[in-house]
C-alpha cells in the first residue's frame, strides 16, 4: 500500500506531529506501507507581522501548497491519503484534490480544532465551549489568541471549514486517539459515528520496567502551559511537602510562572526523558482541559510507573483507578495531594500498580498494535471508496 501523510508542523512542534511520525514509522516497520510525507512547517514563516500575514492568507487558500500536493498525487499515485492538522500552511483544500483523483482520505482528529478555533476549548483558566453550534465569532469577541487579527483568522477558518463541509464531506474515515475526543467530534462537529474509530497512539516500549517503589520524586512531563494544570500539582506538593520534579522538552518554552524553588529538568532527547521517567515514583497528569490521550501517561506506564490523572477528557481511558494509577477531580489540589501522599507512603503498592501499568502498555500501546488498528481503518476507507465507485 502507498500512502501520503499530510500535516502542518507548528513552530514549536506538537504532540500531533509526533503522533504522525510515530504512525508512519509503525506502518513502515510492521505493515510494509510505502509512505511519502507532504508537510509544511510554520518554522518557515518569517517572524513578526509578515509571518502572521502569510499564515493568515495560507489558511484560506495556499495556492502553492495545493499545487504541490496535486503534483504529489500525480507522481506518487497513492492508494490513500492520511491527513492530520492542516492549519495554516496546507488547508483542507487538498481534500478536494483527493476527491477529484478518487483517492480515499483518512483524517486523524487528536484535538478539538473542528469545534474550537484555538483547538483546546480552554480559555482564561477554564474549559470553554462558547464556539459550539457555529458560533466561531465568540473566539473574536473573547480575543482567544490575544490578538484580534489572529483570533479573526482562526474563527473565519473554522467557519469556512464548517460551512463548506470540508471535513465531513471529503474524508472517508476518521481516527481519534480516545473515545472521548472521537465522541466529541461526532456530537459537535458532525462527523458520522460509523466513520470514526478510536486507535490509541503508539509509544516506545522500554526493554525492562523501572522500580516505581524506589522512585525519588513525583514527576510531571509535558508543556508548561496553563491547561496542563501545573499549578494544581504544585499546590498539592505544597500541601504534602513531597518532592516534585517537572520536565519539559528543550524545544518548548514555558508560558506559566513557576516558583523559584521548583526543580525543572530540560530534556533534549528521548534518552533523557526516559531517564526522567525511571527516577519517578509516580507521574501526575493534572490537566484541567479536555486532554485527549496524553502520551506522557502512556510513556510513564510503559516504564512501569503508575499515573495519577485528572478525571477529564481521555485520561480515564488511560488509568484504571486503583489498578495502575489513580484519578482525581480536575483542578482539585486537595484530592490530588491525598492520593499522591497515600501512594507515596506505600512503595509495594507503587510497584504493583507500576507492574499493571507496564502490562497494559505492552498489550495496548506498542507500535505493532497501533499499526494494526490504523490498517483496519485504511481498509474500511478503501472498501467504502470501491463500493461508492461500483455501478
Amino acid at each position: 500500500m502507498r500512502v501520503i501523510h499530510a500535516f502542518n508542523v507548528p513552530r514549536s512542534g506538537s504532540g500531533s506531529t509526533a503522533a504522525s511520525l510515530a504512525t508512519i514509522a509503525a506502518l513502515r516497520d510492521h505493515e510494509g506501507v510505502e509512505t511519502q510525507v507532504f508537510s509544511r512547517s510554520s518554522r518557515e514563516l518569517p517572524a513578526g507581522f509578515a509571518g502572521r500575514a502569510r499564515a493568515g492568507v495560507s489558511a484560506f487558500y495556499p495556492a502553492g501548497a495545493v499545487r504541490d500536493f496535486r503534483q504529489a498525487l500525480a507522481s506518487f499515485r497513492p492508494d490513500l491519503v492520511h491527513v492530520n492538522e492542516l492549519f495554516p500552511l496546507i488547508s483542507p483544500w487538498i481534500l478536494r484534490a483527493c476527491r477529484e483523483a478518487a483517492v480515499p482520505v483518512v483524517m486523524t482528529i487528536d484535538d478539538y480544532h473542528p469545534t474550537c478555533p484555538i483547538r483546546s476549548h480552554f480559555r482564561d483558566g477554564h474549559v470553554c465551549t462558547e464556539c459550539l453550534g457555529g458560533r466561531e465569532w465568540r473566539a473574536v469577541a473573547n480575543n482567544c489568541r490575544g490578538s484580534l487579527a489572529e483570533s479573526s483568522v482562526n474563527a473565519l477558518y473554522n467557519a469556512m471549514v464548517r460551512k463548506l463541509g470540508m471535513i465531513t464531506g471529503f474524508v472517508d474515515q476518521f481516527i481519534s486517539p480516545s473515545d472521548f475526543t472521537g465522541g466529541w467530534a461526532v456530537r459537535h462537529a458532525g462527523v458520522p459515528a460509523d466513520r470514526m474509530s478510536t486507535v490509541n497512539p503508539a509509544v516506545r516500549l522500554p526493554p525492562a520496567p523501572s522500580d516505581a517503589g524506589a522512585g525519588s520524586y513525583i514527576a510531571f512531563a509535558g508543556r508548561f502551559v496553563p491547561e496542563k494544570g501545573v499549578h494544581v500539582l504544585l499546590e498539592a506538593a505544597r500541601r504534602t511537602s513531597l518532592p516534585v520534579r517537572l520536565s519539559r522538552s528543550a524545544a518548548h518554552s514555558a508560558s506559566v510562572e513557576l516558583p523559584p524553588d521548583v526543580e525543572v529538568v530540560i530534556t533534549r532527547d528521548r534518552d533523557e526523558l526516559d531517564a526522567f521517567y525511571r527516577g519517578a515514583r509516580m507521574l501526575v497528569v493534572p490537566s484541567i482541559w479536555f486532554d485527549s490521550f496524553p502520551t506522557v501517561g502512556l510513556e510513564a506506564m510503559a516504564h512501569g510507573i503508575p499515573v495519577i490523572g485528572s478525571r477529564i477528557g481521555g485520561l480515564p481511558e488511560i488509568v484504571a483507578e486503583g489498578v495502575d494509577g489513580e484519578l482525581f477531580e480536575a483542578g482539585n489540589a486537595a484530592e490530588l495531594a491525598s492520593k499522591a501522599a497515600a501512594l507515596w507512603a506505600d512503595p509495594p503498592r507503587c510497584r504493583a500498580m507500576g507492574a499493571a501499568a507496564r502490562a497494559k502498555a505492552l498489550a495496548r500501546w506498542g507500535a505493532a498494535s497501533h499499526a494494526r488498528g490504523v490498517m483496519q481503518v485504511y481498509e474500511r476507507a478503501l472498501r467504502g471508496r470501491r463500493a461508492a465507485a461500483s455501478p
